[in-house]
This record gives C-alpha cells, sequence and structure tokens, in this order.
C-alpha cells in the first residue's frame, strides 16, 4: 500500500496552486505582548542567567564566523564542538554546520528576550548583530553558511536551509520589533535567492543521497519563514513554495521520515524519527494543509496529530530521547528533551492560529506551564536537557537505565549541555518569548486572549490605541484582571478562552460562550476592567498506561522526592552542570480513598506505600516546582 501511495505522489503531486483556507485568527506583531508579573521576573533571571550568558559560556561555538568569513568550503573540516560523540547517529558533516544552529537559535531567543523586557544593553548588542550579520549578504541576496563552490549544490548532508531558518527566524522577529526596512529588504532578497536557485518543480533541495541527512531533514522548517512572509505581504508564491519543499521532502529519502506524506497515509507506520524533527515537521504540514484545497493533506494533519498525542505524556512532554523508535509515551521509560518541548508548543501555537481551536492552547500551556517549567531547575540557572514526568534520579542517565550503545549524561541540570550538543539551551531561550507571543491574537477587530498569562497588550483597533494589561498569578491562581486603557472610549469586541478545566465562571460582565471563548461586547470606557475568575476542582486523570496523575487547573501536580545535589562541571562562576541523587526511594500507589484536596497552591492527598503497604499523607508540588519527583501513580 505505502509503494502505491508513493508512486502515485510521484505521478500526481500535491498542487502547486495555492487554494488557501481561510485561517481563524491573526498573529499580532512580536513585541506587542509583553510579559508582566512572575513571567517577566523569571525572564530577567533568564536573561542574567544563562540565556544572556551563553556566548560567554560557550564562546567557541558562538565566535565560529560560519556566516561570514568562515563559510563552508569543500576542504573544511568537521569542527570540535567539545561534545562526546559516543553513540551518535550523526557523521562528521553534520558537525560542519552545527554552530549555525547554535549561534542562530541562541540570537533567535536572546533577540526576543531583550526587546520583551526592555533591555537597553541588550538592545545595542542586538543591533550591533544584526548589523554584522547584513554585512554578509552577497548581491545576489544569499545569506548562509556556503561558500560559492557549495551553495546549492549538494548531494549529502548538508546545512543549507537549516542554517537560513534559524536565521531567518530571528531577523523576522528583528524586523517585527523594529521595522528596519534595511532588515526587510535583506530578508525578501535572501528568500528570493533561495527560490531563484531551488526553482520550483525543476529542483530537488531535499535530495542528499541515502545515509542520514538529519540538516537536510532539519531544513524543512524554511517553511516557518515562509510562512510569515506571507502573513506579512500576502503574496502566495510562499505558500506555493511551502507546498513544493513538502512535495519535495516527501519523495525524497530522509533519516528522519515521519512526516513524509506516504508514511503518514500508511495505517500501519508508527512515529520513529528523532522526536525534535517530528515535532518541528509538524509546522511544514500545518501551512501546507491551510495552503492547499488537497483534503488529502487535511487527513495527514489529523492522522499526524493524533500519532503525535501517544507519544505525550501527562505533562505535555513527548517522546524525545532522543528517537520515539515506535513508542508511545511512559512516565518513567520515555523521556522529553527541551528541543523538542519547544518545537512542539511553536508548531501548536501555529495550529491555534490557523485552526482557532480552544483545546489547542490547552495543549500548549500544558507543555509550557508542566514539561517546560518541570525541566528547569527551579534553584539554579540551568536547565535538563532531557527529562521525564516521573524523575526518580537527574545522574546522566533515564532514571538509572544504561544505553549499551552510548555514554548518556543528558538527564543532568546544565546551562549548556555541552558535553552532548548545545541546543537545548537556545531552545529554552526562545520557548517563552514564543509562547507570550501566541497569548494575543486577533479575529478582524476582534481581540482574542488565547493562552492565558500575566502580560500586557499594546495594539490598535479603527485608530484607537489599546492597552489590555492581564492581572493575574496565572497558573498558580485562576483570577484575573484585563486591565484596559484606550484613547477613546469604544464598543470593541475581546474574547478570552475558557480553558477546558473550568467548571464556573464568575464574573460580573454580560457574555456569550462560544466555542470555549467568552465574548464580551460592550462600549469600555477609556480606563475599564474586566474582572474574571474561573473556578476548578482537583481533578484525577489517567495517562496512556493507565497510571493515574493529579491536576488543578492548567498544572499537573507531583510528589517531590528530597535529593542530594552534586556539581559536575564547572563553566564560570555561578554556572554549573549539576547532578541530583535521590535521598529517598520511596514508591507510592495509587489509593482510590485519596480524599485529594487543593489546599494553598498544593494538593494532599492519600497514597500507599509500595513498600509497606500502609497510607500516607502526601503533599503534592506543582511540578515546575520540583527537581526528583514521582507524578504519576499506578
Amino acid at each position: 500500500m505505502k509503494r502505491i501511495i508513493y508512486f502515485l505522489l510521484i505521478l500526481f503531486p500535491i498542487s502547486m496552486n495555492a487554494q488557501n483556507k481561510p485561517e481563524k485568527f491573526q498573529s499580532l506583531p512580536f513585541g506587542s505582548v509583553k510579559p508582566t508579573g512572575w513571567l517577566r521576573i523569571q525572564m530577567q533571571n533568564d536573561i542574567e542567567g544563562f540565556v544572556g550568558n551563553l556566548d560567554k559560556l560557550v564562546p567557541d561555538l558562538m565566535n565560529d564566523p560560519i556566516y561570514s568569513t568562515g563559510r563552508l568550503q569543500h576542504n573544511s573540516k568537521a569542527k570540535d564542538l567539545g561534545n562526546l560523540k559516543e553513540g551518535d547517529a550523526a557523521g562528521d558533516e553534520q558537525y560542519k554546520w552545527w554552530n549555525s544552529e547554535t549561534q542562530s537559535n541562541w540570537w533567535d531567543g536572546y533577540i526576543r528576550n531583550v526587546f520583551l523586557l526592555d533591555d537597553k544593553k541588550g538592545i545595542e548588542k542586538v543591533n550591533n548583530y544584526i548589523r554584522s550579520i547584513l554585512a554578509t549578504q552577497d548581491e545576489d541576496g544569499y545569506i548562509g553558511i556556503y561558500s560559492h563552490e557549495l551553495r546549492y549544490n549538494f548531494t549529502a548532508e548538508n546545512g543549507e536551509l537549516w542554517a537560513k531558518a534559524t536565521l531567518y527566524r530571528g531577523l523576522l522577529a528583528y524586523y517585527e520589533a523594529t521595522n528596519d526596512q534595511k532588515v526587510w529588504n535583506a530578508l525578501i532578497k535572501a528568500v528570493d535567492n533561495v527560490m531563484q536557485n531551488y526553482p520550483v518543480n525543476n529542483s530537488s533541495p531535499f535530495y542528499s543521497g541515502n545515509n542520514f541527512n538529519g540538516g537536510v531533514s532539519h531544513g524543512l522548517t524554511f517553511t516557518d519563514v515562509l510562512d510569515k512572509m506571507y502573513q506579512f505581504t500576502g503574496n502566495e508564491k510562499y505558500q506555493e513554495y511551502t507546498l513544493f519543499l513538502y512535495n519535495d521532502f516527501s519523495k525524497t529519502y530522509q533519516s528522519e521520515c515521519d512526516v513524509q506524506l506516504t508514511n503518514i497515509l500508511d495505517s500501519a507506520y508508527n512515529l520513529k524519527s528523532h522526536g525534535v524533527h517530528t515535532y518541528e515537521h509538524l509546522r511544514p504540514l500545518i501551512v501546507a494543509a491551510f495552503a492547499s484545497d488537497e483534503p488529502l493533506l487535511d487527513d495527514a494533519l489529523n492522522v499526524y496529530l493524533d500519532r503525535i498525542a501517544k507519544t505525550t505524556s501527562p505533562s505535555g512532554g513527548a517522546i524525545g530521547d532522543e528517537w520515539i523508535a515506535g513508542r508511545n509515551a511512559d512516565a518513567t521509560h520515555t523521556g522529553y528533551e527541551y528541543c523538542s518541548l519547544h518545537e512542539l508548543l511553536d508548531s501548536y501555537t501555529m495550529l491555534l492560529q490557523k485552526s482557532g481551536k480552544a483545546p489547542v492552547a490547552d495543549v500548549v500551556e500544558n507543555i509550557f506551564y508542566n514539561a517546560a517549567q518541570g525541566s528547569r531547575n527551579p534553584d539554579h540557572s540551568c536547565i535538563a536537557y532531557l527529562k521525564t514526568d516521573n524523575s526518580y534520579e537527574m545522574m546522566g542517565t533515564k532514571n538509572g537505565e544504561i544505553e549499551p550503545d552510548r555514554k548518556q549524561t543528558r538527564y543532568k541540570y546544565s546551562p549548556a549541555h555541552q558535553d552532548v550538543a548545545v541546543c537545548c539551551s537556545p531552545n529554552a531561550g526562545r520557548i517563552t518569548p514564543y509562547f507570550i507571543q501566541s497569548s494575543w491574537m486577533k479575529q478582524a477587530d476582534t481581540l482574542v486572549a488565547t493562552l492565558l498569562m500575566p502580560n500586557i497588550l499594546n495594539t490598535e483597533i479603527s485608530n484607537n490605541n489599546i492597552q489590555i494589561e492581564n492581572v493575574t498569578g496565572y497558573p498558580y491562581q485562576n483570577s484575573f484582571i484585563f486591565k484596559i486603557k484606550m484613547d477613546k472610549p469604544a464598543t470593541i469586541k475581546i474574547k478570552i478562552r475558557k480553558p477546558g478545566w473550568v467548571e464556573e465562571i464568575i464574573t460580573d460582565e454580560t457574555y456569550m460562550l462560544e466555542d470555549d471563548f467568552l465574548i464580551i461586547e460592550r462600549k469600555f470606557r477609556k480606563k475599564d476592567n474586566i474582572t474574571l475568575e474561573f473556578k476548578t476542582s482537583v481533578k484525577i486523570h489517567h495517562d496512556i498506561n493507565h497510571e493515574k496523575y493529579f491536576t488543578y487547573g492548567a498544572l499537573v501536580f507531583a510528589h517531590p522526592i528530597p535529593s542530594k545535589q552534586s556539581t559536575t562541571k564547572e563553566y564560570l562562576k555561578g554556572f554549573d552542570d549539576l547532578s541530583y541523587e535521590p535521598l529517598d526511594k520511596t514508591r507510592y500507589l495509587f489509593s482510590e480513598k485519596n480524599d485529594a484536596v487543593y489546599r494553598n497552591g498544593r494538593i494532599e492527598a492519600g497514597f500507599i506505600n509500595a513498600a509497606t503497604n500502609t497510607s500516607e499523607i502526601l503533599i503534592l508540588e506543582p511540578i515546575g516546582k520540583t527537581i526528583l519527583r514521582q507524578t504519576t501513580f499506578r
């Protein structure tokens, strides 16, 4: 069956004529929404911590002039990244382009953080960086990492499109924040240069032979750039090029092949690829599905989403340790990579923007408030490269499991993780700005609060400047005051998402409830408020393995396990690799007579001590406040 589908796609590829479906919401320019409250404090700590200092922690990687005087040539050697390569699937070719990913993803996150924080020193640093990047652009528009004799001329692993995707995303953020026309003009020329050198229907950007090609596969995310260009201009050539890229990707050999259309349409196929590829590739599929009127792509998108759901743990972390390998999620035995958390969150926020479906936002919040917060060290500026929902130790291996084909070191906390790859730390700097950017959207002249968090929106409707500050401690409390300021009184419509866990809505506002959005339309004074509270109770769920876990509101709760902290590497003062050994190895079982109650930000509940078979009362904390923990209970 798979071969039949393949040959049909070769003979009758997806139509290149973009017949785009209407997108439910419109994204607001980056910088329209800024953090407040605890979220701003956390971002400020990140800029003072590992996010703002990664260039000092790994200077050799960050100072590599790979986009300028150090562009790759025929005789370029694989670079020493300071990492252990034991058990890696990648060959030396991957290590040639790797610094482009590290640098550009870090700069993308850094740019977004400093602009959202109005960090003047950081913004000046960014301005200098942008000037240096624009200075590398060739006359024909090329901005990238390859010399003339190599670019656009590959038969093996390369990072051409991937290096561009990571760099151009940061340039796009800078343009949105500053409206700098020099940057916009450079981007237009650079993207046109790609489209001219990989012409539609007369080239194969993803052909690279039949060996491992992780960088080539990453390059499918160049559609991120194309989608933004389309959002800015409305020019359908960017959508058509997205369809071309997805077609070419689907009919060429790819080592990371979960999103290939033949595999999606094969009912016997299980996800198996490197997790971060699988989840970032959801975005090209979404863009292709909305750019085309081809029902086959709609079906493929639904199948792909269902498959990803099976890889996802209670906290929202999808398998990324590092290959999915046909497995379903397991709270103890499958881990998730911080890169995967960011990429899946970014993919779901795109789906939220285009589909307008409120349950997608629940999934986004679950990833950020649980898996992502739960992979940060609550006491030090560092993150886990890999993490599990049930995290019984963090000493390098997955809960003590030994992998015979490699020396596993990913299950620890580090500001850089250089011994593995400096990829998760840059993505940890991206995830919060991307999350914030998607918290407000527009639907024509309606403002839509899609994701809930402490933030402040500045926008304009009908020549009326509007500011809305969401004063809240969410997700640690579920009350909100939307403080509204406008140039003049006006009748406006505001939609506020009702999360799926809400049992009761308390507000004095008159509202309609439609598709899980509260719709409030009235005449607002120049200074006005919307006060809102969502009521809920402790909820007990079961995961795909029928293990139980507890939530209250948007938060997953876990039993924290006391531990001993050890420093395994020192980078700079205050920046260390940390491991955690459990001081208590007791495991607990679920009790039907748990009498769970939420009190003062915690859940108190009864459990059964697995060793003694006696009942005990445990205090569960939000998973984001834990290091070692038991989250699910048999």
